[in-house]
């Protein structure tokens, strides 16, 4: 046998027995086909070792190198993710620092599958078995795939949420929160072609703990009437005693209002409705709104399709409704186009819409109960899972219908608030029946601006430590109106639908009385 050595970079010399790993022309068949597979899975769980061991040690310890500072760095964040979460958000929105990662990833990806071509040339195909060959090239393919493909699409999908949360969030100023908490305003927008202008028919304000993420839900009717504004609101000088100018000055006109004739009174505002819109909450509620996110209703669905739906436990039937039979007035409608059901379901963005927004034979006030239901349900099940597993239709579905005005650079710390917030309850307050008065003491219409604020507070106050402990539920106003088990009732969707055919309105509305209760399931 001929004895050979090696020098520091492979290259063969004079004094040492052959040596399998690195010269595999006098090895038997099995073992060059085992060698193979070692090189590859030592490219896989530590890159720069097949090299080093196989072919060239100068690029092995390079690559050895860059591998233990890369598992270094995926230590770190981890760790990172465990103690200080918005930290990692924060990089990931970050306008440059999210390239930067991009460029990374990118970077780890190419490196990596040069250095498994590399590991190709060591293995040299031509001394293995015919029968092994494409096995062999076979698990490199998948291997490559695994490794820089994962890293070449979770740059893609970093991509794709930094050019979303550019093209959703502004840039700006971060604001601090009021009294421990932040307050934002959640509109639901319908800019139909049947209608003259935006008008939010979904208004809420969102408020939750800086601290806890506790949160609590505010619901404003559509229809609320004489809804004030502080003397440091643009608006005080045009409705210095409120928005009172009778059934034209419903709250959810005002968007269309201050959009039409007084963008003057908000010269910096980017949407001079939603800054007016956030006036009104504001003096309603008796708190601070700072920020505001308006959703286009007729793109609600797509984020809906996006999540792949929300699981709710629906109390009653709720009908979709058909269109307007012309020339009535009142207005009325053809026979509904479909119904939902009660009982626990998974609706798509479809019957999610509809059950959100249906208010035909029942109240506003039914349809505010489904709607704080559909947002509890889509903040209980947009968890971290569901996000990545679906992030780029739900990303894509964002920038079509998603509008706001919170800081780019505040996003961090609003998401890891999110985060806390999925473990908790969110309790809601309607400002309106069935948690102030009753539809038929108009409440909404002549609301007491005193008591709303009162009650707001208390809400506010309830589980606060600062403030004495929690307060009794049925004070608070968290007595949610939550289904029961459901039960066959009787009802058909047949039925219902020839009510609707021969108008007995009366015997519909008796019917779905409760199609305002719901839970998120």
């Amino acid at each position: 046998m001929t004895a050979t050595r090696t020098n520091g970079h492979g290259a063969r010399g004079a004094g040492t027995s052959t040596d399998p790993v690195r010269y595999p022309e006098s090895a038997p068949p099995a073992v060059r086909t085992k060698r193979a597979f070692v090189l590859l899975a030592l490219t896989l769980v530590l890159p720069g070792s097949a090299q080093t061991v196989a072919g060239d040690r100068r690029l092995g310890r390079r690559a050895l190198r860059t591998t233990f500072a890369c598992w270094a760095l995926l230590l770190l964040g981890i760790i990172l993710a465990v103690t200080d979460r918005s930290l990692v958000v924060g990089i990931v929105t970050h306008r440059w620092w999210s390239l930067l990662l991009i460029a990374v990833l990118l970077g780890i990806a190419v490196a990596w599958a040069l250095l498994f071509l590399n590991t190709l040339r060591l293995i040299r195909i031509p001394l293995l078995d015919r029968g092994m060959r494409p096995v062999v090239a076979g698990a490199l393919a998948v291997l490559m795939v695994l490794t820089s493909g994962s890293l070449a699409y979770g740059a893609y999908v970093l991509g794709v949420g930094r050019s979303t949360v550019g093209s959703i969030f502004q840039s700006g100023p971060a604001f601090d929160p009021v009294d421990g908490r932040y307050n934002f305003l959640l509109m639901g927008g319908d800019a139909g072609e049947d209608r003259t202008g935006r008008r939010p028919d979904s208004i809420s304000v969102i408020s939750v703990d800086a601290e806890t993420g506790a949160t609590v839900t505010f619901s404003i009717p559509r229809n609320f009437q004489n809804a004030p504004f502080s003397e440091d609101s643009p608006l005080w000088e045009v409705y210095p005693d409120g928005y009172n100018c009778g059934d034209p000055c419903i709250i959810n006109s005002l968007y269309t209002d201050v959009t039409q004739n007084y963008t003057d009174l908000y010269p910096e505002a980017q949407d001079p409705g939603a800054e007016a819109m956030m006036d009104a909450a504001s003096g309603v509620l008796g708190i601070e709104v700072q920020s505001y996110v308006l959703v286009d209703m007729n793109g609600f669905e797509q984020l809906v399709d996006a999540m792949g739906g929300i699981r709710i436990d629906a109390g009653g039937w709720v009908p979709i409704t058909a269109a307007e039979i012309p020339g009535t007035d009142p207005i009325r409608h053809y026979p509904p186009d479909g119904w939902i059901k009660p009982g626990v379901q998974t609706l798509d963005g479809y019957h999610a819409l509809w059950y959100a927004r249906s208010r035909e034979f029942v109240t506003d006030y039914d349809r505010i109960a489904r709607q704080q239901c559909v947002q509890q349900a889509m903040i209980a099940q947009l968890d971290p899972a569901t996000l990545l597993r679906r992030f780029q239709s739900i990303a894509a579905a964002g920038t079509q219908i998603v509008e706001t005005d919170i800081p780019q650079d505040q996003l961090a710390g609003f998401v890891d608030l999110g985060l806390k917030a999925q473990g908790q309850e969110t309790r809601r307050l309607t400002i309106g029946p069935p948690d102030f008065g009753t539809p038929a003491e108009n409440f909404v219409t002549y609301p007491d601006i005193d008591l709303i604020h009162a009650r707001v507070q208390e809400m506010l106050a309830v589980g606060d430590p600062a403030a004495g402990g929690a307060l009794p539920l049925e004070r608070a106003g968290l007595v949610a109106r939550v289904p029961e088990q459901t039960v066959d009732d009787g009802i058909t969707e047949e039925y219902l639908q020839e009510l609707a055919t021969i108008g007995d309105d009366l015997t519909l509305g008796q019917l779905l009385s409760d199609n305002g209760e719901c839970s998120p399931a």
